[in-house]
């Protein structure tokens, strides 16, 4: 299963020393007049059928000769890099990652968008911040088709009807503390938390510190923190880990204790929200998670799992939202290709694949009954009505950092080897000149 958002970087490391392959047929950019179209990606396979039946209807609807060639390929990060060298490369390519789209341009691979897609559309459709993340120099360079949300607090729905808690009181973070002292007083453990991911251990927890850092200080100082506008260890990211602090680090607070959380595999980190009786109450993560959750309780999904966005740090103030996805790039500008960028470009290419899929889909007009089950519904009542979509810090930022000493010093941090200030520091100090 693609953990979608972070498998990409999961597999940067992971797999740094496989064999960087197609797993269909081998690639390569279509001529300029060619009909064939030639895509790549590493979506979830159910994604990737979904969004082509789809894109087939449009071109037959349009009265187009054009045959697509979708290809799933692994580890898409390095490999549409690896093939840009080479001169072997598709004419689409759908990357997880802004700091992929940024290094394919400045390798004068990538074309913009601008003229192959409706702009004024997509910007009355698209979540705010979304077309922002493939922008460079005033150009749209990456267009997201398949997104995730990330900072969502899951629940055993039926263990809170039980015990009377109420996901609706939770507007602000004083709310959440009071929830969490109150879970605490009934002698229930409030947090399941587990950063351990082979290779990649850590990430989890620069997901809840990007979480933080933009709910208490707004897009604005976020995105100057991840572009290094401001210092990494600045006042508003030292404030963002203090916070954590409070709500994951006190006795009681997650299952094991929080050193535990170290060794503890992100996958199974809420499998214990399931036991009866539950061992923690609430596990923040991204979209994907519910795919990681026993299989009794997956396969109720609604009746037993219950969600709801991490909130902004005062009632009714500034709310963005965390995520991530498949940015579409072009590599070819022919008619024929630009045709089918466009196609893809609009909100009911996802149609197909919502209904039976992990699909969720980055336009907020999507129609969401499409969706397979109400956590989905609500996760996308929360994007959709977040102030801005901001894209996963630690994607955008250098990969000595991003997934380097950002993971790395977390870890540490988390484990009891490192104070807050120390790791922040540590982590500024890597930062590549």
């Amino acid at each position: 299963m693609r953990v979608r958002g972070r498998t990409a970087l999961m597999a940067a490391v992971a797999a740094a020393s496989m064999s960087l392959t197609v797993t269909a047929c081998g690639g390569g950019g279509s001529s300029s007049d060619s009909k064939t179209v030639t895509i790549w990606s590493s979506v979830d396979q159910p994604v990737q059928d979904g969004l082509l039946k789809a894109l087939e209807a449009k071109i037959k609807a349009g009265g187009d000769d054009i045959t697509i060639k979708w290809e799933k390929v692994e580890n898409i990060n390095q490999l549409i890099i690896t093939k840009i060298q080479s001169g072997d490369t598709p004419d689409i390519a759908l990357v997880p990652q802004p700091g992929v789209v940024s290094q394919m341009n400045q390798l004068g691979a990538v074309k913009a968008l601008d003229d192959a897609v409706d702009m004024s559309s997509l910007q009355s459709s698209m979540m705010p911040g979304t077309l922002e993340s493939g922008t460079i120099d005033g150009k749209l360079y990456g267009l997201l088709v398949s997104a995730n949300v990330k900072g969502l607090v899951f629940y055993n729905k039926k263990d809170w009807d039980k015990k009377g808690y109420d996901a609706s009181t939770v507007t602000d973070f004083a709310s959440l503390e009071a929830l969490a002292d109150k879970m605490k007083s009934k002698g229930d453990t409030p947090w399941c938390f587990g950063i351990e991911s082979d290779t990649a251990t850590g990430w989890p927890a620069t997901d809840w510190l990007e979480t933080l850092v933009m709910k208490q200080s707004g897009a604005d100082v976020y995105n100057q923190w991840v572009s290094h506008d401001i210092a990494f260890d600045d006042a508003a990211v030292k404030s963002a880990g203090q916070e954590m602090e409070k709500l994951l680090f006190g006795d009681g607070s997650v299952l094991g204790g929080i050193k535990s959380a170290t060794s503890t595999n992100f996958g199974e980190a809420g499998t214990p929200m399931f036991d009866s009786p539950s061992k923690c109450e609430m596990l923040v993560q991204g979209s994907f998670i519910t795919g990681f959750f026993p299989k009794p309780v997956v396969a109720d999904l609604d009746a037993n799992v219950g969600v709801f966005g991490f909130p902004p740090a005062t009632a009714g103030g500034e709310n963005p939202v965390e995520g991530g996805g498949d940015l579409l790039t072009m590599l070819n500008d022919s008619a024929n290709v630009k045709k089918v960028v466009g196609y893809l470009s609009e909100t009911d290419i996802g149609n197909d694949a919502a209904p039976n899929s992990s699909f969720f889909s980055p336009h907020k007009d999507f129609d969401t009954s499409l969706y397979p089950n109400q956590v989905t519904k609500d996760e996308a009542d929360y994007a959709y009505n977040a102030s801005t979509f901001l894209f996963d810090g630690s994607d955008s930022m250098p990969a000595e950092v991003g997934t380097g000493s950002f993971w790395k010093e977390m870890t540490a941090w988390i484990s009891g080897d490192e104070d807050l200030d120390t790791a922040l520091k540590n982590i500024q100090d890597s930062w590549p000149s």
